[in-house]
């Protein structure tokens, strides 16, 4: 991956062109003076091309520094590129993540904002939490109706169990009844 390929801004792109076009000219001319004025060493090169020697000797020690920061920076990048991408698959994921919510049997929006018109400018997520909040209160309603619905239940079922008891004990009587008849039932047939 080059530079060219990692740098998307603008502005450090044409910045990365003008220094690449000055690299480009400062060769040209050093070869141009190269060919021209051809120097034996190094020396004889600082004197023909008034270079001090201050200059060209820090820059071999400077060029591993220039170097190194260039590599630091190269590794800044790199590891900023690889934290967007992960930051997107993030954001991907959050975005697919199936939510509890969304598997809520709610009422759909148009009924919701018909019973509720308050509701009608509130933004998606205002209306979402208002439609949970909704179907809270009813299902809390329903438990309610649910629970008073078993406990008459459970009243009708005492009071079924009592009746039953009171047919039993009727049969009972009716059955000592009839036995105790028997004997005016044979006077009759006589």
């Amino acid at each position: 991956m080059t530079v060219d390929d990692t740098v998307t801004d603008p502005s450090l792109k044409m910045t990365l062109e003008i220094s690449k076009q000055t690299c480009d000219h400062a060769i040209a001319l050093l070869d141009l003076a190269l060919f021209r004025f051809p120097a034996p060493d190094l020396e004889t090169a600082e004197a023909t091309y008034h270079i001090p020697s201050s200059i060209t000797r820090a820059s071999p020690r400077r060029t591993p520094e220039a170097r190194q920061e260039i590599d630091r920076l190269h590794l800044a990048l790199q590891n900023l590129y690889y934290e967007e991408r992960h930051l997107q698959g993030e954001i991907v994921a959050c975005e697919s993540y199936d939510h509890k919510y969304q598997q809520l049997p709610l009422i759909p929006v148009d009924q919701f904002l018909a019973d509720h018109p308050e509701h009608a400018g509130a933004d998606e997520v205002a209306l979402t939490i208002a439609r949970i909040d909704h179907e809270h209160a009813e299902r809390l309603a329903l438990e309610e109706q649910r629970q008073a619905l078993l406990k008459k239940k459970q009243g009708l079922i005492a009071d079924n169990k009592k009746r039953k008891e009171d047919l039993a004990n009727l049969d009972k009587d009716l059955e000592k009844f009839i036995d105790a008849a028997k004997p005016i039932q044979k006077t009759f047939e006589r």
